[in-house]
């Protein structure tokens, strides 16, 4: 395993955490946690951020190029994930949504999908 990957890996897991923690703390009411969760959630994008930067440099690419299609595999990240995370809501914490959160859990499962040949391509 290389090096990058390694500190990818460690940085990701760590940052991934944080985040769904802090999203479980904001969203499951019988824990209270609220502006904990908030605080707890921007740890884990920080975390994930630095990631990104770091993993960059040790691949010796430059800083991160803003453009469309940069903006745009972002936002469709961002709605696939939270899209995907009202449906496991919808299953597991809000009463009779069993199906429709589902539904809406596959859904947003396409759109994170759908990232694969944005990012890769297709050949």
């Amino acid at each position: 395993m290389k090096k990058e990957n390694f500190v990818s890996l460690i940085l990701g897991t760590i940052g991934v955490m944080f985040f769904a923690l802090g999203m479980c703390m904001c969203l499951i009411s019988e824990w209270n946690a609220f502006q904990q969760g908030i605080i707890t959630g921007a740890i884990g994008l920080v975390v994930l951020f630095i990631m990104l930067i770091v993993r960059r440099k040790m691949q010796g690419k430059t800083a991160i190029q803003l453009n469309t299609k940069t903006i745009g595999t972002t936002v469709l990240g961002i709605v696939g994930a939270l899209v995907l995370g009202v449906g496991m809501c919808m299953t597991m914490v809000w009463q009779n949504l069993m199906i429709p959160g589902i539904v809406i859990g596959i859904i947003g499962i396409v759109l994170l999908l759908c990232l694969i040949p944005l990012c890769k391509g297709l050949k």
